[in-house]
């Protein structure tokens, strides 16, 4: 198991910038893959960008805005948000992927964090 805490969260007006972090233990995260996932009011959780050996994935809506990274040695995932609208309010979560590959699968991450939410109004 690993246990992950995601930070970074707040309110930002329109246009603004985030980065959020999920600072992982337990085990060495390196060795998985990881995703970021948000979940809108009245919407289901939707993969946002996802990082794993030697590949990354980005929802289209967050394609150039949310870029996904990781430092290995301090165990931590970031998603840092760009060019923030409203419509990416949120709650996001990090997860950890069943293995090294990432996957846009939600059933392929079988450990979560407690979510950090976003909120972008003016």
């Amino acid at each position: 198991q690993v246990q992950l805490v995601e930070s970074g969260g707040g309110l930002v007006q329109p246009g603004g910038s985030l980065r959020l972090s999920c600072a992982a233990s337990g085990r060495t995260f390196s060795n998985y893959a990881a995703g970021w996932f948000r979940q809108a009011p009245g919407k289901e959780r939707e993969l946002v960008a996802a990082i794993g050996w030697r590949t990354i994935y980005y929802a289209d809506s967050v394609k150039g805005r949310f870029p996904i990274s990781r430092d290995n040695a301090k165990n931590t995932v970031y998603l840092r948000l760009n060019s923030l609208k409203p419509e990416d309010t949120a709650v996001y979560y990090c997860a950890a992927a069943k293995g090294p590959v990432a996957t846009r699968k939600e059933n392929e991450y079988n450990n979560w964090g407690q979510g950090t939410q976003v909120t972008v109004s003016s």
